[in-house]
């Protein structure tokens, strides 16, 4: 089992300007491989030892284009294991970078799947590799119950310590693995905070139409075996232009750079104010930072050319925008 002691201390940083309530972005850019894919990673390798199917010396796979193919890259390198990243096109070079810089190995795909998106094509590759080599380990984290229980164990209780008071916690829907560990530990019993679940537009996770999709994060084209669906309470789509929108309205307000799944969390914030009472305390998630961005979403020419424009920040504030608080364990 992970332990809390392998990982940082909760951060919190409060937002002002955009919405009523109070607002504060959990960042879990801190983690030790930069984004909250540390935790998952951590509890898929656990999970993987301990049932005995991790051998010493053996080779991990994994259908990932972003944080988490980073993440287990870091882990496997420092547990002695080999790591291989299915990627689509939207991957960032500094994910292939970084995931190439701990020893991890990068397979792309090219070709879209029914839905129209990449997932299917990785996990029908991986498929594929493991009946070529049946000793290849995928941790797969659309189904495996450790992805959901990292966020259970570990990032709700972050939340619930430091912000016993929360109303309600925002979280973004990719594998839907930090939102269903929310949902079991935000249950009305264990802490009585309410969960606003995120997803991008485009994606098939709710229910919506599947479209193309250009910023890794949020969404999928295939609905993750670990998604409860009956567990659901609000939820919002959010476009990705509004995405990169607030992204670049965050870094020009408050000074911090945050990725792809920030900007939608916090869209899907404003969008749904009307829950949030005036004076309440709202938890967002920021799941990692900008760095891996810098060439598409804080990129004018790449936004242009996927988007058609840049995006209107005056639009963004609901009111003015006053000092920034930035606060660790226990903010009020």
């Amino acid at each position: 089992m992970t332990k809390k002691s392998e990982l940082p201390n909760a951060f919190f940083m409060q937002i002002s300007g955009l919405i009523d309530a109070r607002l504060f972005l959990k960042i879990e850019s801190i983690n030790p491989s930069g984004s909250i894919k540390h935790k998952t990673a951590l509890s898929l390798i656990d999970a993987a030892e301990l049932s005995g199917r991790l051998q010493p010396g053996g080779m991990v796979i994994e259908s990932t284009s972003g944080n988490l193919g980073i993440s287990l890259a870091a882990l496997c390198a420092k547990r002695g294991y080999g790591f291989t990243s299915v990627v689509d096109p939207n991957v960032s070079a500094q994910s292939v970078a970084m995931i190439r810089a701990f020893g991890g190995k990068v397979i792309p795909v090219t070709a879209r799947d029914a839905q129209g998106g990449y997932l299917g094509t990785r996990i029908q590759l991986i498929k594929q590799m493991q009946q070529a080599d049946p000793t290849l380990y995928w941790t797969n984290q659309y189904a495996n119950p450790a992805n959901p229980a990292a966020h259970a164990g570990l990032t709700a209780v972050e939340i619930a310590t430091a912000h016993p008071d929360a109303d309600w916690v925002v979280v973004g829907a990719g594998t839907t693995g930090t939102l269903m560990g929310f949902l079991d530990y935000f249950d009305g019993n264990r802490h009585p905070a309410k969960v606003l679940a995120v997803d991008s537009t485009g994606s098939i996770t709710f229910g919506g139409r599947s479209g193309p999709r250009f910023i890794p994060g949020l969404g999928t084209s295939r609905i993750p075996e670990i998604f409860q669906p009956q567990k659901l309470g609000d939820t919002v789509m959010v476009p990705e232009q509004d995405a990169v929108r607030m992204c670049r309205w965050l870094a020009t307000t408050h000074g911090y750079l945050a990725g792809g799944s920030t900007g939608s969390i916090l869209a899907g914030v404003q969008a749904r104010a009307e829950l949030f009472a005036e004076g309440s305390k709202v938890i967002a998630l920021s799941p990692d930072g900008g760095e891996k961005y810098l060439d598409t979403i804080y990129n004018d020419s790449w936004v242009k050319e996927v988007f058609g424009t840049l995006p209107d920040l005056g639009h963004t504030a609901t009111q003015p925008v006053r000092a920034l608080e930035t606060t660790a364990n226990g903010a009020k």
